[in-house]
C-alpha cells in the first residue's frame, strides 16, 4: 500500500481486512504471502566470471593488440617457424592482457558487495499478532496486514503504519534512511502533505530503522522490495558506475591512436608494393607477408602496452599516500577523479558536523536584585567525550563550575531526569551513546560541570580510566538520590519528571520544552546565592527572549530544567504535581560543526570547487550550520541558494538549471533526491563527489563520479562508495583532492613520456620502411622497450613532488585532452628525434663503424637485390645483429634522457634538479642494468637478438641520445615565455584527443 500514510488507521486496517485485536488468520497469511511474497530483499544474480573477463577486453587498443598477436602467430606458422622466438611475442602480449583483465575483474567483483550489505539492515525477528496470539517469528515471514509490536531497541522489520500507541510517545532513529540528526516522533494521525517525503510520513515506521523510545503497534504495509529499503536497492541496481574522466580520455586516445595506427600500417604496406617481388623475399606473396609483418611490428610499436600497468601502479601508489591522509581508496580510478572534482555534494550530519549532540549554551538567572537578570555560559567540547570547559559571558573559564548553585542543580537534574547511557568503547576508542542524543548531551554536560566540594576534583577526574570517566559524575548523583517514580515524556505535556529521594527529602526534577516548563514555574533559582525567588513577568519575558535567541538566530535545540520540593514520604507522581516548579536553567544544544570544516570550505573556494550541503534536516537548522562553516559567507540573502527538495522539484526545467549553478543547500531530501541532484549536476558537465554515511546515501554514492563514505558509516554506504574517510572529516576530502590533482599531473607526465617514446618507435620503423633499409628493430625488442625500459621510469615519474600551488588552480575541465596543442607539437618533435636517432645508429654501423662493413649508403637501401648483384659484401651481413643492437640501445638510452625531461612539464632541469625525484634516478639505473643484462648474458642476448657492444659503439650511442635533453630544454624555454609559443604558432585549439559531442557524463 503506497499511500498508507495518507489514510486513517481504520482505512488501512480495512484495506487489509485485519482485526487489530486478533491479527491475520492462517488463510489470510497464506493468501497475502502468495500475493506479496516473502519479506526479503531479492538476491541479485551476480555477473558470471566469464562475462566479467570478456568485458575487460572490450577496448579498441586491446583488440588491436590481440589481433597483432594472432597475426604474428599465424605468420610464424605460415613461414614454418617453430622456434621459441616465433611464439614469444604473442605469448607476452597475451600475458600482459590477462594480468590487466584480472585486476579489472577483482575491482568489479568488489562493486557488487553493496547490495549484499543492504541485507544486514533487515530485522531478524518480529513480535507478531496472529490468530489472536502474539508470537515471535522470523521477520522474513511477515506479510502485509500483519500486526506487529515494537519497543525500545527494536529494529523495524518492514514498512508499517502505526495503529496503536502503547506509551506516551514513540521515537525512531531513521538517520540511515533520511540523514536526520535527531530521532523522530511518530504518531497515528494521517498525513495530508502533497509530495510527501519520508520526513513527512510521521505515521510510518520504515524497515531497518530503530525504535529509541516508547512502544507501539503497527500494521505491515510493505515487505521486501516494496519498502523504503527496497526502493534504495532498486535505485542502486538502476545506477550504472560512472566512467572516470581519465578512463574516458584514455579510451578516446585509444580510438584516435587506432585510426593513426591503421593509417600508417596501410601506408607502409602500400608504398612497399613495388618491393614485394624483390628476390630477397622469394616471391610476391612472401614479399607481401614480409611487409605485412613490418606493419604488425609498427602496430606493436605504436601501442603503449605498458600504459595500463603503469597507470594502475601510479594510482596504487597514490592510494597509499591518501591512506596517510585518512582517505581509504576502494577503487583505483577514483584517485584520479578527485583531481578534477568540480562539485562536492556533502552530507551534513556526521560529515560537516560531529553527529554528536552537545550542549553549547546555558542560561540561568543570576540575581533579581542587580542586572543583568540572566547569565549565559558557553560550553566547549563537540563530542560525547566528557572533555570540555565552561566559560562565563566574559570568556573566563569557571574553575569549579559545580560551586555555582544553578549549574550544580542543572547537573543533578540532567543526571537523574535521564534514560540514556554514555559509555566508552575500547575497540573503537571512542565514547558512545545508548538512547536519545539530547539526553546523552545532558549526561556529558554533567561530567563537564563536575562535582562540588572537592578542590582537586578537575584533576582527580582526569586520573580515572576512560571507562570510569564516561559516567563518573552521573553515577555519583544516581547513588546520592533514589528514583521512586517517573512520569514519562508525552507529546501533550512535552516534559518528563522523576521523583527522587535523598536523606528523607523528596525532590521532583523535570525537563522538557522551554515553553512547557516555564509556563509551569512560579519560582526561579538564583545562581549568585542559591535562593529561590518568585518568577515575575519581567523575568519571564527575559527568559523567553533568551529562548527565542537560542532557537532563532543560533538554531539551538533547547530544553528547560526545573525542580520542586515534594512532601516527605511521597512515593508516586501525578500530572497535577507538575506545577509550581522552580526554574533552574535553560540549555541549548546542537550537532556542532567540525572545527576544521570552515578552513576546508575556504580551500574549496580557492580551488574553484563548489560545495552543496545536502541533508534531511530542516531548512532553518541547515542554514544555521552553513552560516557557521562559511558556506554562506558571501551571501546576505539565501534565496536562490537554499532550497528544500520539494521547492527544487517544483521549479521549471530552466529555473532548475539556473538553480543548480548557484545552489549551496538542499534540505528535507529523500534518497532519490540525492541521486537526482547528482544526475542533474553531471548533465551540466560537473564532476561530482558525493559524501554520505547512511543507507539512504548508497544510490547517490554509486551514481556520483566519486562516492565518499564515512568510516563510521553504514556498511552499505561503504560498499557503494569509491573512497572511505577514516576520520569522518570533511577536511580530509580537501587533502585527498590535492593529492588527486598531483597524481593526475604526474599521470599526464608519464603518459606524455610513453607517447613520445612510442612516437619515436613508429618514426623509426616508418622511416626505415620508407628508406628501404633492413628491419631496424624486431618485435620482441619493441616489446622489451615498451614494457620494461619505458615502464620503470614512467612509474617513477608518478613520484614527482606535488606543486605547492596545486589547490590554487581551478579544476581541470572534463573534456580537457591529456596531451593537446603546443604540448603535442613538443612531443612530436621529441618523438621524431628519438626515432631518427634510433635509425641513425642503425645506419652508422653499416656505413661508418670500424667493426661494420663500411658499405656505401646506396648499397644499404638496396639490400633486397643483394643476391642478384655482384657486391664486395656477403648478403648475410644484413642479418648481423650488431646494427639492431646499436639501434635498440640508442632507443633505450635516449628514452632515459627523455625521462629526465618529464620531471616537470615546463621547468628546466636547472630548476627542477634530477635528484628531486630519487625514484626516477634509481629506475633509470635499474633500466640500464637490465639492458646490460640482456646484452652481455648469452641466453638473454639470443632471446632478444642482440650482441655485446664495444666502447666505441657506446660512445656513439651516448652522442646520439644526449641531444634530446637540449631539444626539450629549448622547447621548455619557449613554453615559459608569456605567449608560450614559438613563431606565434597557435596550437591552443588543437587536441590530440578528440572531444566528445555529447556530455562527458
Amino acid at each position: 500500500m503506497e499511500n498508507a500514510y495518507a489514510r486513517s488507521v481504520f482505512e488501512v486496517l480495512d484495506a487489509f481486512r485485519v482485526d487489530p485485536t486478533k491479527g491475520l488468520s492462517d488463510h489470510q497469511i497464506a493468501e497475502n504471502s502468495k500475493i506479496y511474497g516473502k519479506n526479503v530483499l531479492p538476491q541479485e544474480e551476480s555477473t558470471p566470471l566469464w562475462k566479467l573477463l570478456l568485458k575487460q577486453f572490450d577496448d579498441l587498443l586491446v583488440r588491436i593488440l590481440i589481433a597483432a598477436a594472432i597475426i604474428s602467430f599465424v605468420l610464424a606458422l605460415i613461414n614454418g617457424e617453430t622456434s621459441l622466438m616465433a611464439f614469444l611475442e604473442p605469448s607476452v602480449i597475451f600475458m600482459i592482457l590477462l594480468a590487466n583483465a584480472t585486476v579489472g575483474v577483482i575491482t568489479e567483483t568488489n562493486a557488487e558487495k553493496a547490495l549484499e550489505e543492504l541485507r544486514a539492515y533487515q530485522a531478524d525477528i518480529a513480535t507478531v499478532l496472529r490468530n489472536g496470539c502474539f508470537s515471535i517469528l522470523p521477520a522474513t515471514e511477515l506479510v502485509p496486514g500483519d500486526i506487529v509490536e515494537v519497543g525500545v531497541g527494536c529494529k523495524v522489520p518492514a514498512d508499517m503504519r502505526m495503529v496503536e500507541m502503547l506509551s506516551n510517545q514513540l521515537r525512531v532513529d531513521q538517520a540511515i534512511l533520511t540523514g536526520e540528526s535527531c530521532s523522530v516522533a511518530k504518531g497515528l494521525e494521517s498525513t495530508s502533505a502533497t509530495n510527501a517525503v519520508y520526513q513527512d510520513k510521521t505515521n510510518i515506521l520504515f524497515s531497518g530503522t530503530v525504535v529509541v523510545a516508547g512502544r507501539a503497534r503497527a500494521v505491515v504495509v510493505g515487505v521486501g522490495s516494496n519498502t523504503a529499503m527496497g526502493n534504495i536497492r532498486d535505485a542502486m541496481l538502476r545506477t550504472e558506475d560512472e566512467v572516470t574522466p581519465l578512463k574516458k580520455k584514455l579510451d578516446e586516445f585509444g580510438k584516435f591512436l587506432a585510426k593513426v595506427i591503421a593509417g600508417i600500417c596501410a601506408l607502409v604496406w602500400v608504398v612497399n608494393i613495388g618491393h614485394f617481388q624483390d628476390p630477397a623475399h622469394g616471391g610476391f606473396i612472401r614479399g607481401a607477408i614480409h611487409y605485412f609483418k613490418v606493419a604488425v611490428a609498427l602496430a606493436v610499436a605504436a601501442i603503449p602496452e605498458g600504459l595500463p600497468a603503469v597507470v594502475t601502479t601510479c594510482l596504487a601508489l597514490g592510494t597509499k599516500r591518501m591512506a596517510r591522509l585518512h582517505a581509504i581508496v576502494r577503487t583505483l580510478p577514483s584517485v584520479e577523479t578527485l583531481g578534477c572534482t568540480t562539485v562536492i555534494c556533502s552530507d551534513k550530519t556526521g560529515t560537516l558536523t560531529t553527529n554528536m549532540m552537545s550542549v553549547s549554551k546555558i542560561c540561568v538567572v543570576g540575581s533579581v536584585h542587580r542586572g543583568p537578570i540572566t547569565s549565559e555560559y558557553t560550553v566547549s567540547g563537540t563530542t560525547f567525550a566528557p572533555e570540555g570547559l565552561i566559560f562565563d559571558a566574559a570568556g573566563m573559564q569557571l574553575e569549579f563550575a559545580a560551586q555555582y548553585p544553578c549549574l550544580l542543580h542543572l547537573a543533578m537534574c540532567s543526571a537523574l531526569c535521564n534514560e540514556s547511557i554514555l559509555q566508552y568503547n575500547p575497540d573503537k576508542r571512542s565514547y558512545e551513546k545508548i538512547g536519545e542524543s539530547t539526553e546523552v548531551a545532558l549526561r556529558v554536560l554533567v561530567e563537564k560541570i563536575g562535582l562540588p566540594g572537592f578542590d582537586s576534583m578537575p584533576s582527580a577526574l582526569n586520573m580515572l580510566s576512560k571507562h570510569e570517566r564516561a559516567s563518573y559524575c552521573n553515577r555519583y548523583w544516581e547513588h546520592q538520590f533514589k528514583k521512586t517514580s517517573v512520569l514519562e515524556f508525552s507529546r501533550d505535556r512535552k516534559m518528563m519528571s522523576v521523583l527522587c529521594s535523598r536523606k528523607h527529602q523528596e525532590i521532583m526534577f523535570s525537563k522538557g520544552a522551554p515553553e512547557s516548563i516555564i509556563s509551569r514555574c512560579t519560582h526561579i533559582l538564583c545562581n549568585d546565592d542559591g535562593s529561590s525567588v518568585p518568577l515575575t513577568a519581567d523575568i519571564r519575558n527575559e527568559l523567553e527572549a533568551r529562548f527565542q535567541s537560542f532557537t532563532g538566530k543560533e538554531t539551538l535545540r533547547c530544553l528547560a530544567l526545573a525542580l520542586k520540593r515534594m512532601p516527605t514520604g511521597q512515593q508516586l507522581l501525578s500530572y497535577e504535581d507538575e506545577a509550581s516548579l522552580t526554574f533552574i536553567g535553560l540549555v541549548g544544544m546542537l550537532d556542532p560543526p567540525r572545527e576544521e570544516v570552515r578552513n576546508a570550505m575556504l580551500s574549496c573556494m580557492h580551488a574553484g570547487i563548489r560545495v552543496i550541503v545536502v541533508t534531511g534536516d530542516s531548512k532553518s537548522t541547515a542554514e544555521s550550520l552553513c552560516r557557521k562553516i562559511g558556506a554562506f559567507d558571501h551571501l546576505d540573502d539565501f534565496s536562490g541558494y537554499s532550497y528544500t527538495a520539494s521547492e527544487f522539484e517544483a521549479l521549471s526545467p530552466l529555473q532548475r538549471t539556473l538553480a543548480l549553478q548557484r545552489m549551496v543547500l538542499l534540505t528535507r531530501v529523500e534518497p532519490f533526491h540525492k541521486k537526482m541532484l547528482v544526475e542533474a549536476l553531471q548533465n551540466q558537465n560537473e564532476v561530482v563527489a558525493m559524501t554520505g554515511d547512511g543507507v539512504n546515501d548508497a544510490p547517490a554514492l554509486k551514481k556520483a563520479n566519486i562516492g565518499i563514505s564515512m568510516g563510521s558509516g553504514t556498511a552499505v554506504a561503504k560498499s557503494a562508495s569509491d573512497m572511505i574517510l577514516a576520520d569522518d572529516n570533511f577536511a580530509s576530502i580537501i587533502s585527498a583532492i590535492a593529492e588527486g590533482r598531483a597524481i593526475y599531473n604526474n599521470t599526464k607526465q608519464f603518459i606524455r613520456y610513453m607517447i613520445s617514446s612510442n612516437i619515436g618507435e613508429v618514426v623509426c620503423i616508418f622511416v626505415a620502411a620508407m628508406l628501404g633499409t633492413p628491419d631496424t628493430l624486431v618485435p620482441v625488442q619493441l616489446l622489451w622497450v615498451n614494457l620494461v625500459t619505458d615502464g620503470l621510469p614512467a612509474t617513477a615519474i608518478g613520484f614527482n613532488k606535488q606543486d605547492i600551488n596545486v589547490m590554487m588552480a581551478k579544476p581541470r575541465k572534463v573534456n580537457e585532452a591529456v596531451v593537446s596543442g603546443w604540448l603535442f607539437f613538443r612531443y612530436l618533435v621529441i618523438g621524431a628525434y628519438v626515432g631518427l636517432a634510433t635509425i641513425a645508429g642503425f645506419i652508422w654501423w653499416f656505413v661508418y663503424s670500424d667493426t661494420g662493413p663500411k658499405m656505401p649508403y646506396n648499397e644499404l637501401v638496396n639490400f633486397d637485390s643483394c643476391s642478384t648483384r655482384d657486391t664486395p659484401y656477403p648478403c648475410s651481413i644484413f642479418s648481423d645483429r650488431h646494427p639492431s643492437t646499436v639501434s635498440m640501445t640508442v632507443l633505450v638510452v635516449v628514452e632515459m634522457f627523455n625521462a629526465l625531461n618529464n620531471l616537470s612539464e615546463n621547468q628546466s632541469l636547472f630548476v627542477i634538479r634530477p635528484w628531486s625525484n630519487p625514484w626516477l634516478l634509481w629506475s633509470i639505473l635499474l633500466t640500464i642494468l637490465l639492458h646490460l643484462l640482456i646484452l652481455y648474458i648469452e641466453p638473454l642476448s639470443i632471446l632478444f637478438s642482440v650482441v655485446p657492444l664495444s666502447w666505441i659503439e657506446w660512445k656513439v650511442v651516448l652522442c646520439l641520445s644526449f641531444p634530446v635533453l637540449i631539444i626539450d630544454e629549448i622547447l621548455k624555454f619557449f613554453s615559459r615565455r608569456p605567449r608560450g609559443r614559438i613563431f606565434n604558432i597557435k596550437f591552443r585549439r588543437v587536441e590530440l584527443l578528440p572531444k566528445s559531442d555529447g556530455h562527458d557524463k
